[in-house]
């Protein structure tokens, strides 16, 4: 019997063990199950581009690739709108575990009763796990899933972190899905700004957003509206003079555009943020102004048929960008979407200051050198001035000033095209990335294309290394060059400090902006330094061939302002330039930024030298001179050319020597003398030049040059053009005298073809081949250059 007994409970605990084992594994399932029904990220959408500018005020957004307006979640739900959803959708919102057993008794009561759903109990969770699960069929059984999934999210997130969900994702009708872009669509402002009755109004809407709607649906939005302010009344959320007003207010007529402050900076921004919401670092009310005075530039260009025009505004200390407008207020015609700060375009002039600092960092060149301007023609490239006039010779610093080509393409070939081409690499210009030998001299004047963005930062890079230079111990940053920065939470990094410089030095940089400070302003501009509030202005225009862009940049020691105007689709027009077109603008965008110091003198990277007051060389002997500060490099320059030590007789009519006059009666004198060619230009644009008195006719002519080809230069190759009457043109032949009313006397291949004077000008028309051309005046003074005709194609 107790054998039996034993087996007896052995075989009960045997059947309670594997019962309860099995029943462990099923609860261990459901558990499992439980836990891993809810999906890691409930909503997957794709949401709105949206742009906010430093301050948090919205500037644009773009529509999410599904076609609807939503954007992408706040961090928290505002107050008045948190209290209208609850007490409209979810009295016990904060009580429960995600349903109301209460409210779904109720629910199923009065539905059974009425045989159809005349009432619905679902909490803001379950309605979160319901739009998140959108299309799914409104049965019990997708309503049991609902509730477990609802109970499952209540125990992962926090109850603010649910109702935040809701917000970012329930529907306000159309295609305007969440609470900021429906607080942004139907009252114009930010779910924050939102009063009462606009915050009642969204929060009935998601419960039958068809009635946002116009028409017959407006006196049912408008009841339902005011049931729920009265509720909040009721509740003592809002007191009774805040109802009173509340319901008063009128209901939204129609959708407001949502904001496009920078349209083309959103574009930008989200090309790599898509989908996300930005901070950025534009300044609201310095966008909107700049917005306004583009406009109305625009106004004026389009009468010359010029409809875009792009504005970039920097912070130089910070390298944030705070301000961008990417083009004009213009129509799809003449493509106004295009972001014209990004597009690469014909450089025209703006790179001529990074040459001329870089040859005043290698010592190559000092402010106040002479530089020729007189016609030139290198490997058969003829570059000309602007105005088609040439100074002779002009000081380099006037030079760049004045933005004159022949200088720069004279001093580029003298510098090293090669090694110019190779230090645009620091800058980081990326259209840029042809070799030297593609470019060409031409490099310097338009030759390239680079763009706005890549523009400025080379020249806030210029400006901040003159900055961190006077403000460290004369040390430098290793990364001035660097891309700008756009988002708010972002900051620039300048690298390490060093004693080495990035590409040029502080000295060369600065003396470069003074440089630029002395570039004439335009018109209603010229008196700018009388006023009391004007700015220092470094700034540089730029005009590429043809008329189809036109430049203008500007730094202050804080701020940069670049501009470019032009035609999107590359049609020069008469009067485009930098100076008419560009710069009016950027002056008027400097004008809305404050008012700021001049940029401190880098003392360490400057030395003092004694240069020539004619020639600016370093001082010989013999030079009237005066002592400026020059990069240090600057001290190794070459001693002034064109002062000569000349015998002149006692009246100082004549220069005279040994061979015509006794030494002890000449007079010695230090005398300014350019080469003739130069001195030929330069003496109609300086008054205060005087040629050198002539020599005694009794004296031997010891001087080795006398007079110079101006056109054409020696061993140059010319094609014969024709003209429209099929008659192939001469070549007009002039040679630069330093005594016009000499008799000159031409010969082509030892063959004489003609005499000249006063205007030493005379036509020939070669064969082709090789060619050598004689020049002798009066005196016997000779000049010999050799031409090579080529075939025309």
């Amino acid at each position: 019997m107790n054998s039996i007994i034993k087996h007896f409970l052995y075989d009960a605990k045997k059947f309670l063990f594997v019962t309860h084992r099995y029943k462990s594994v099923v609860i261990l399932l459901l558990l499992v199950g439980y836990y891993f029904c809810l999906p890691k990220s409930l909503f997957n959408n794709p949401t709105s581009s949206v742009i906010e500018s430093r301050e948090g005020i919205l500037l644009g957004a773009k529509i999410a690739n599904d076609e609807q307006w939503r954007f992408p979640a706040n961090d928290s739900v505002p107050y008045k709108f948190k209290q209208c959803i609850i007490q409209f959708e979810d009295g016990y919102f904060y009580h429960h575990p995600g349903f109301n057993p209460v409210s779904i008794a109720k629910a199923f009561v009065a539905n059974i009763k009425s045989g159809k759903v005349v009432r619905g109990a679902s909490t803001l969770t379950q309605q979160v796990i319901r739009l998140s699960r959108e299309g799914k069929k409104r049965t019990y059984f997708e309503k049991l899933i609902e509730l477990v999934q609802a109970t499952r999210l209540e125990l992962r997130d926090t109850k603010d972190e649910i109702l935040n969900l809701y917000a970012a994702h329930a529907p306000f009708g159309g295609n305007v899905v969440g609470l900021e872009v429906a607080s942004w669509r139907y009252f114009g402002i930010s779910s924050e700004k939102l009063s009462w009755a606009e915050a009642a109004t969204l929060a009935v809407l998601p419960n039958a957003p068809a009635l946002i709607y116009p028409g017959k649906n407006k006196s049912r939005l408008l009841e339902k509206r005011d049931k729920l302010l009265h509720k909040l009344w009721n509740e003592e959320i809002i007191d009774s003079l805040t109802y009173k007003l509340a319901i008063t207010e009128t209901l939204p007529e129609k959708p407001f555009a949502l904001p496009q402050i920078a349209p083309h900076f959103l574009q930008f921004a989200s090309s790599k943020n898509k989908g996300k919401k930005l901070k950025s670092t534009l300044d609201f009310e310095l966008q909107k102004r700049t917005n306004t005075i583009v406009k109305r530039h625009y106004e004026t260009l389009r009468q010359n048929q010029v409809y875009n025009a792009g504005v970039l505004v920097m912070d130089i200390e910070t390298k944030k960008v705070i301000a961008y407008v990417g083009n004009t207020p213009t129509t799809k015609k003449h493509q106004k979407d295009v972001d014209v700060i990004q597009a690469p375009r014909s450089t025209g002039s703006i790179l001529k200051p990074f040459l001329y600092a870089a040859m005043l960092d290698s010592g190559e060149l000092l402010p106040n050198t002479l530089v020729a301007d007189v016609p030139t023609q290198i490997a058969g490239y003829s570059p000309t001035n602007f105005n088609e006039q040439y100074a002779g010779a002009v000081q380099a610093k006037k030079a760049l000033a004045r933005s004159l080509n022949v200088p720069a393409v004279r001093l580029l070939q003298e510098y090293g095209l090669e090694k110019f081409r190779e230090q645009l690499n620091y800058f980081h210009q990326k259209d840029i990335n042809k070799t030297s030998d593609y470019y060409g001299l031409s490099l310097i004047l338009g030759g390239a294309e680079s763009n706005l963005w890549d523009l400025c930062k080379a020249y806030a890079g210029m400006a901040s290394t003159v900055n961190h230079f006077t403000e460290t111990s004369s040390e430098y940053f290793s990364n001035e060059f660097g891309n700008p920065v756009f988002l708010q939470q972002e900051n620039y990094n300048f690298g390490n400090k060093t004693q080495e410089k990035n590409v040029f030095d502080a000295g060369s940089f600065f003396l470069t902006l003074e440089a630029l400070k002395e570039v004439n302003r335009p018109e209603n501009e010229e008196a700018w330094e009388f006023f009391d509030n004007s700015k220092e202005i470094a700034w540089k225009t730029g005009t590429s061939y043809g008329n189809r862009d036109a430049w203008a940049i500007g730094v202050t020691k804080k701020y940069l302002v670049g501009v470019w105007v032009g035609n999107a689709d590359g049609e020069g027009r008469p009067q485009l330039t930098g100076v008419n077109s560009a710069a009016p603008l950027l002056f008027d965008v400097f004008d809305a930024l404050p008012k700021t110091t001049w940029f401190k003198t880098p003392f360490d990277a400057l030395t003092e030298v004694t240069i020539c007051n004619n020639s600016g060389y370093l001082a010989s002997p013999i030079c009237p001179n005066t002592t400026i500060k020059v990069p240090n490099a600057g001290a190794n320059f070459k001693v002034c050319p064109y002062h000569k030590l000349i015998h002149l007789d006692e009246k100082k009519q004549f220069r005279v020597n040994a061979s015509c006059y006794p030494l002890e009666k000449m007079i010695s004198e230090s005398w300014f003398v350019l080469p003739p060619l130069m001195e030929f230009y330069y003496k109609s644009s300086d008054a205060n030049y005087k040629s050198m008195p002539p020599l005694n006719i009794a004296c031997k002519n010891n001087d080795a040059s006398q007079m110079d080809f101006i056109y054409p230069e020696n061993n140059s190759k010319i094609i014969l053009t024709k003209n429209f009457r099929g008659k192939t043109n001469e070549v007009i032949c002039k040679i630069a005298h330093p005594k016009r009313e000499s008799s000159i006397f031409w010969y082509l291949d030892n063959t004489y073809i003609g005499e000249t004077k006063t205007f030493h000008e005379i036509a020939i028309l070669p064969s082709v081949g090789k060619h050598q051309i004689t020049a002798i005046d009066e005196l016997g003074n000779e000049k010999t250059i050799f031409i090579e005709i080529e075939k025309t194609s």
